[in-house]
């Protein structure tokens, strides 16, 4: 799964809106921190569970990693700056995105992890284009690691 990642930051092209659902650790952060190194992000990168978002410069713009699952409403997708998501030269990343169904835009990447229940380590991951979204590598069976 990191090694996926890495090469999806890596590779896409911006911007690019990924969608990243699925059950508590189920990966989502690992994978969204993979995305967000992959593209060139350095440093600390927490899990914005807390703080909603997080935002890094990166030499092609920046990437904005959200952590939906604490809203309580939609509506409070506004105060995070929804509407200027997905500017040119973004690399977004919105875990528990099914939170802002109906908000989403109409070009993304869903994708859902689960774990797979009977090989610890292991998820099995679904990748959905909608819309017109740049390309990704699409994911091979990998451990996550």
């Amino acid at each position: 799964m990191t090694a996926w990642g890495r090469e999806v930051g890596r590779r896409v092209s911006l911007p690019v809106f990924l969608c990243l659902d699925g059950p508590l650790g189920a990966g989502k952060s690992v994978l969204a921190r993979s995305v967000a190194r992959g593209a060139g992000a350095s440093g600390w990168l927490p899990s914005p569970s807390y703080a909603l978002s997080h935002t890094y410069e990166i030499e092609r713009g920046k990437v904005v990693h959200l952590d939906l699952y604490r809203l309580e409403s939609p509506d409070e997708l506004w105060e995070l700056g929804w509407e200027q998501l997905g500017a040119p030269g973004e690399l977004v990343l919105v875990e528990w995105a099914s939170r802002a169904l109906g908000l989403l835009p109409v070009d993304r990447w869903e994708v859902n992890l689960a774990p797979v229940p009977q090989s610890p380590g292991l998820r099995s991951v679904s990748v959905e284009a909608r819309g017109d979204p740049p390309l990704i590598l699409l994911p091979q069976a990998l451990p996550c690691l």
